[in-house]
């Protein structure tokens, strides 16, 4: 069967908005930094800038360097979707815990709270008196740097007897399948939620998903809510 072309991907999400059935977008994030289609909803939004093709698609893996993570709604209980170029791409986490590995940081807006709290943590991690103001944009460009190898995830190793609750990891028998650390178990994901919780010797090495910065943010106790 011949692939399909943009032209009768247009086609198709014309024809399934008509009939009330439209396809999921590719807006759903995983720890590896990903955007899939998938109907499962996530509990925050994010974004990384303007995905869109002309005709609404998404096409760009991000644009620019501020990867941001934010609420569902905004102040007014509303939040305004938009799916045309021109506008930012909504992205949508499972948990926190997922845009962090994925590289994204607290929106400063919406989220005010907790990103003042994130660049308190940030400050302990990188050696920083906890008032020390650090701009946004030097931030990400320090995550951007650890993000992306060229146009490759960036990732790094530890053990897991080095990793703080809330990072992802992969172990060398299942490169392709991120696990949460929390509480000495190892939950694995995927857009529905987690599965059963296993538990690996500390020793054990790992492929990290969490840019550096972010396990450092987490270990200085940095607090992630993931749904389990």
């Amino acid at each position: 069967m011949p692939p399909t072309s943009q032209t009768d991907r247009t086609a198709q999400i014309a024809h399934a908005v008509e009939a009330g059935q439209r396809p999921p977008r590719r807006n759903r994030v995983t720890p590896f930094g990903h955007l899939e289609a998938t109907s499962a909803r996530g509990t925050l939004m994010g974004n990384r800038g303007d995905l869109h093709a002309p005709d609404g698609t998404i096409t760009r893996h991000h644009a620019g360097k501020a990867w941001i993570c934010c609420t569902l709604t905004e102040k007014n209980g509303r939040r305004v979707i938009f799916d045309t170029k021109g506008h930012y791409t909504p992205l949508f986490f499972l948990d926190e815990a997922v845009a962090f590995a994925a590289g994204h940081r607290p929106c400063g807006e919406c989220r005010r709270t907790d990103f003042l709290r994130f660049k308190r943590h940030f400050n302990r991690a990188t050696h920083r008196p906890d008032d020390q103001f650090v701009p946004a944009h030097e931030i990400d460009a320090l995550l951007h740097r650890e993000r992306l190898d060229g146009r490759t995830k960036r990732l790094h190793r530890a053990t897991l007897a080095h990793l703080p609750d809330g990072s992802f990891f992969t172990t060398d028998p299942a490169p392709q399948t991120p696990l949460l650390l929390w509480q000495g178990k190892a939950y694995p994901w995927s857009h529905a939620g987690y599965g059963t919780p296993v538990t690996l010797p500390d020793r054990t090495e790992a492929t990290v998903l969490t840019p550096p910065t972010l396990v450092a943010v987490l270990r200085a106790g940095y607090a992630v809510a993931p749904q389990l």
